[in-house]
């Protein structure tokens, strides 16, 4: 494995910090400790724009190609990620208030979900190459109450995937359809299984990976090479694995430990962002094609 410092690209500006009285979310995250952003959950869209969510303080934001930074949204929520939609909309995934659709700069729709019991605290999600919008339901589970959740939501239906994982948190599908990683965070662990779910009950799955240290994996992606990049929590780092699960990079950031989100450029599959919420840094790695 090829050991790289990322560097910063952009960081949260100082117009930007929440000044006020800490979030009931960071609160309970981060006790006794002054918060002024948690950001999550980065994606690029068409037009090269990184995406990023703000839990504690129902913010989003966008960041342009030359670093500047947005506010898009701010709702009462606490939006743990957001995509863009096949359709163009864009949902979300809110601890409080379960999938959403965020409608205006303040406004948001929540999504039916027919009837499916009350979620436990949304964590992150993913579209499939296929339009299948795939997500987690962490709430405060853990190895002392395996109970975390993973959901596939296509063509209005929903459908409960797994119900037994120890804080399910991010969730990457492979660029051919074939797998769904997730990150089991509090077993320091990622979770393999197909998408080709079967007719009734749960499906197959295999621990993909089983990493050491920090808390355990946060935000994962995938690049159409098949590589898995994966945020390693309270540890300051990401790593890159391909296909088979083979280590290609360890990424250490020069400051920051919790690494929360990693996403790769759809314009530069090589080029990983790396997220700090501790600091609100923005990082960025080129990740060279291993030795055969």
């Amino acid at each position: 494995m090829t050991r790289l410092t990322a560097t910063l690209w952009t960081e949260l500006p100082d117009q930007l910090h929440h000044g006020g009285e800490p979030s009931a979310w960071a609160k309970m995250t981060r006790p006794g400790q002054p918060m002024h952003s948690f950001l999550e959950a980065a994606f690029f869209d068409a037009d090269s724009n990184l995406w990023l969510s703000d839990v504690p303080y129902g913010r989003v934001f966008r960041v342009s190609p030359d670093g500047t930074w947005t506010q898009m949204h701010q709702i009462d929520g606490e939006p743990h990620a957001m995509r863009i939609a096949p359709d163009g909309r864009r949902i979300a995934v809110d601890y409080r208030h379960g999938l959403i659709e965020l409608t205006g700069d303040t406004t948001f729709d929540v999504l039916s979900t027919q009837d499916a019991p009350p979620f436990l605290g949304l964590s992150d999600m993913t579209y499939g190459p296929d339009g299948a919008l795939w997500f987690t339901d962490s709430g405060r589970s853990s190895l002392s109450d395996p109970h975390g959740r993973v959901y596939r939501w296509q063509d209005g239906n929903l459908r409960l995937v797994l119900d037994c994982v120890p804080y399910s948190n991010g969730i990457a599908v492979s660029p051919d359809n074939a797998w769904v990683y997730v990150a089991a965070t509090r077993a320091n662990q990622v979770w393999k299984f197909s998408t080709r779910l079967p007719a009734d009950g749960a499906p197959m799955v295999g621990t993909y990976l089983h990493l050491s240290g920090g808390l355990g994996p946060d935000g994962l992606a995938c690049n159409p090479h098949g590589w898995l990049a994966v945020a390693q929590a309270q540890a300051g780092r990401a790593y890159v694995f391909d296909a088979l699960g083979d280590p290609i990079a360890d990424v250490r950031l020069p400051c920051g430990l919790w690494t929360t989100s990693v996403t790769f450029d759809p314009a530069d599959p090589h080029r990983l962002i790396i997220v700090d919420a501790q600091y609100g840094g923005v990082f960025t790695c080129h990740i060279p094609t291993p030795r055969t």
